[in-house]
């Protein structure tokens, strides 16, 4: 079950990040098959190497569906564009726990994109603890026969589609009971 709270939550933390992104019109990544490798330090999460099928309609539904469940546990989201691609500040609470985070974004979102995230989270049965994740995504060329747009494929082969999130968001709460 930890295991599955784990790859859940990060594939909830990349639809987060992909939706706080959109606000700002971040360009739709190339469609096809992405693969996105997660390293995180400072927590107990391995690192992990998914691979999301996608289009421009999934992409923008992300940012449409997450956007306002970012914006309600979020009392600051601030991004910006840069010379070198986008600056993300952010401060985030739920269930008592609190994470300030900045994301650096950077690459062109057609062949290859990455992003490095410091965060600071307080509160939950760890305390204080600082964090880093870094993931780097890579086109792969076309989906899959037997994939379609919104598809996740999961360490261990577990597929899940983004465009199931809004039933995710009602399993959520009775994970964490």
């Amino acid at each position: 079950m930890t295991r599955q709270l784990a790859l859940l939550g990060s594939a909830v933390c990349l639809a987060l990040s992909a939706g706080a992104a959109g606000a700002v019109d971040l360009p739709t990544r190339k469609a096809g098959l992405w693969e996105m490798k997660m390293v995180r330090t400072g927590g107990p999460m391995p690192e992990m190497t998914m691979q999301h099928c996608t289009d421009e309609t999934t992409d923008k539904d992300m940012n449409t569906s997450v956007g306002p469940a970012a914006k309600q546990a979020c009392s600051k989201q601030d991004i910006q564009k840069t010379a070198t691609g986008y600056v993300s500040d952010s401060v985030c609470g739920a269930a008592g726990v609190t994470v300030t985070s900045h994301s650096e974004i950077i690459g062109d979102f057609s062949s290859a994109y990455t992003v490095k995230t410091t965060s600071h989270v307080e509160g939950g049965s760890s305390g204080a603890r600082d964090t880093s994740a870094t993931i780097e995504a890579k086109w792969l060329g076309a989906c899959k026969a037997d994939q379609k747009p919104g598809d996740i494929i999961m360490p261990g082969g577990m597929k899940m589609n983004v465009k199931d999130m809004e039933k995710l968001k009602g399993l959520i709460p009775k994970l964490q009971k």
